[in-house]
Parts: C-alpha cells; structure tokens; sequence
C-alpha cells in the first residue's frame, strides 16, 4: 500500500507549516487536521481550513486523501477561521435573549416606561396573547435546538455570535416596547382579526415543527449524509410537493400571523427583514439541492409555491 507525504501551507504568505510523512491513502480531511493540530495546538480542527487551492473551498472533513486530486506528495493550504462556537451556544443565546427581554417589557420592568405604569399590566387582552405567542415561538425554537435539530457544522465563528445577538434581541426590544406600551391601541378589526391571526399563528407553529422532525428524520445521529426531503404521512409535511425549504415558509407565515395580531409597525418590519434573510437561505439550500442531486422535483420553488 503506497503511503502520501502531505504537506500543509499557509494560504497567504506560502509558508510550509506541517509535513506529514507516511499518511494512509484512506486518511480523511479531518484526520490530517488532527494531525495538523498536534503540531500546532492553537489551531483546533474545528478552527481550520484546508483547502487545495489557497482561494477555493474548503474541503469535508469527510473527503478522503486517494480521492482528492493530488499526488503521493499533497499540498494543502490552510486558512485560520477564527474563534469557533458550538452552533448549539449560538442559537440558545439567540433564543434565550428575546425570550426574557420580551417579559421585560411585559411586565413593564422599571426604567423603560414612566414610573407610573411601573408592574402594571395592559388593559387589552391581545397584550397578553401576543406575549403568549411570542414566548411560546422562543421557548419551541429553544426546545428544538436541545433536542430536535441536528447540525451538519458543529461550530460557526465567535464573531458571528454577536451580529446574530444583536439582530434578534434588538428587534425583540422593539417590538416590545411597542406592543407592552401603556398607549398601545389594539387591531382595528378588533377580535375577528386577533382570532384569524391566531389561527395563522399556531398553524404556522406546528407546521414549522412537523418540518423540523422531518428534518431531523433524514439524517441519522452523527452522520452529515444529505438527502431529497419528501412529504411524510403528517399532513404538514405536504409541503415539499412545491417547496424546498417549507421550515422558512412557517416561520414567515408565523410572523405574518403575529403582525395581523399586533398590528404594530416593528412586528412588520421585522418579519420582512426575515423574510428577506430566510429568502437567501431558501435560494441557497434549493442550489444547492439541485447541483447535488439530478432527480430533484422540478417543481419546487426555493420558499413560496410557484413565486420565489
């Protein structure tokens, strides 16, 4: 069995940084980052990124030495992604803060309105639903990262953490102070629309989580295998008939159903930001399912049926 010399560069000055001697042919990605990391323990395989050319892509972890386009002596080159984060920190920080920021304004904690309406409670009851839906939406989002997603990347930059933070809980702050607000005026069409946007809402709730278990269902417990998401016996799942990613078609629906109850300007705005976001994602996982799999259903639309 013919063994590989490996040797590892830096990206941007060239400069050799690791030589591997007698690597197995069958050796991963991931294993050579092992390796690279015992000899330089600052950079941790999650914090690496070898790549074959010093501006493509970075390789899998999975992708294995004899099937890569390279001699008996490789060359890598590797980049430093910065300070790493468990993806499961990131989102229960996310989640938590606009959780417990929300009651803040809720429960009109001191500071935030006039010293008068300091622990006092709306007179409307649609306050204290929309306070319902809005914590129920964060405690499932929570529930869900503990035990139902399962991440293909175990980490994301450190970096990331704090544009993501400042995203969710600052909108959370703005929506409610709004929302809690001692001059709030309900919906114009008064309890016929607070009824119908709770109907979207919780229909858009279970829908979104009967997607996140079918999700989860495609991929086995540690393995990063990828495959076609079809509809299942639950009726919610149906979806995928015409949508490739129905998760972000729920939460826009969700945060629909939420701007119909509140009526208030913020909730709008923010739900088209995510609308925005989750569009881009929805178009990059919809790529991406059609370069890596030829028998994709053609008639998918990346988020709204036959529109975007």
């Amino acid at each position: 069995m013919k063994h590989y010399e490996v040797e590892i560069l830096d990206a941007k000055t060239k400069d050799k940084l690791c030589f591997l001697d007698k690597v197995e042919p069958n050796a991963t990605i991931g294993e050579i980052k092992s390796m690279f990391h015992k000899s330089h323990p600052q950079w941790y395989p999650a914090r690496q990124s070898i790549r074959l050319d010093p501006k493509g892509k970075s390789l899998k972890d999975e992708d294995v030495l004899q099937n890569l386009p390279v001699g008996t002596t490789a060359t890598f080159y590797f980049r430093d992604l910065g300070a790493q984060i468990s993806w499961v920190t990131v989102f229960l920080t996310e989640y938590t803060g606009p959780l417990l920021i929300y009651l803040m304004f809720y429960f009109r904690v001191p500071f935030i309105y006039a010293p008068k309406y300091d622990f006092t409670t709306s007179k409307h009851w649609v306050v204290h639903l929309a306070c319902m839906c809005h914590s129920f939406h964060y405690v499932k989002r929570l529930l869900e990262t503990l035990f139902v997603h399962r991440f293909s990347h175990g980490t994301m930059p450190l970096r990331n953490i704090f544009k993501n933070c400042s995203y969710y809980w600052g909108f959370a702050a703005w929506m409610a102070y709004y929302i809690n607000h001692p001059l709030y005026t309900p919906p114009i069409y008064g309890e016929q629309q607070i009824r119908l946007a709770l109907i979207i809402f919780l229909f858009c709730q279970i829908g979104n989580f009967s997607i996140h278990i079918a999700l989860r269902n495609l991929r086995p417990p540690g393995s990063k295998t990828r495959k076609i998401p079809y509809p299942t016996k639950n009726p919610f799942t149906w979806i995928f008939l015409l949508v490739s990613c129905p998760n972000y078609t729920y939460e826009l629906g969700s945060w629909l159903g939420f701007t119909l109850m509140t009526q208030c300007v913020p909730v709008a705005f923010f739900t088209l930001v995510g609308f925005i976001q989750m569009t881009v994602w929805a178009k990059g996982k919809h790529r991406s399912y059609l370069k890596e799999f030829r028998d994709y259903p053609p008639l998918r639309s990346p988020i709204l049926p036959f529109i975007l």
